[in-house]
């Protein structure tokens, strides 16, 4: 399975790191685990405002957490060129953890987080199945609807 022939299939093309909004990194490298700071969901370059439960339906919100998924890949692609690797070289994605802006009441941030999800399995294949966590929260940064981490295994 190659990542990058996949990514090609898709018609993906990997964004370059975002600058950290914050005293962050966007990736610590420990051995041969890659962990990436949360992604917040953008369009058109900026936050991706919404949420659930009161002005973004599950459906908008799983294609932000797919939009996540590519900018989190584009981060991933990053970190392995720092030490002279690229995607092909991930062994595992082993862990998502998505957080969705959404009030008390709404209970699908499970399906939201599929979009990021989903993508990992047509990328990597069997090698994108992941433990994952999917919070209800009650705001993040800049409104975004959806913010997801990731850590992966080279």
């Amino acid at each position: 399975m190659n990542a990058l022939s996949q990514l090609e299939s898709l018609n993906i093309t990997l964004p370059p790191v975002a600058t950290p909004a914050a005293a962050y990194v966007p990736f610590a490298i420990s051995g041969n685990m890659i962990f990436l700071s949360g992604h917040i969901a953008k369009q058109a370059g900026a936050a991706w405002v919404g949420k659930l439960g009161e002005n973004m339906t599950t459906e908008e919100a799983k294609t932000a957490a797919r939009a996540v998924g590519i900018d989190l890949l584009g981060t991933l692609q990053a970190a392995c060129q720092s030490i002279g690797k690229d995607l092909n070289s991930v062994k595992r994605i082993v862990k998502l953890m998505g957080l969705v802006n959404s009030t008390p009441s709404y209970t699908e941030q499970h399906l939201v987080t599929n979009g990021c999800s989903e993508l990992m399995a047509q990328v990597f294949a069997e090698k994108g199945s992941h433990a994952r966590s999917a919070f209800g929260v009650a705001q993040l940064p800049m409104g975004a609807c959806v913010e997801i981490e990731m850590i992966a295994e080279i």
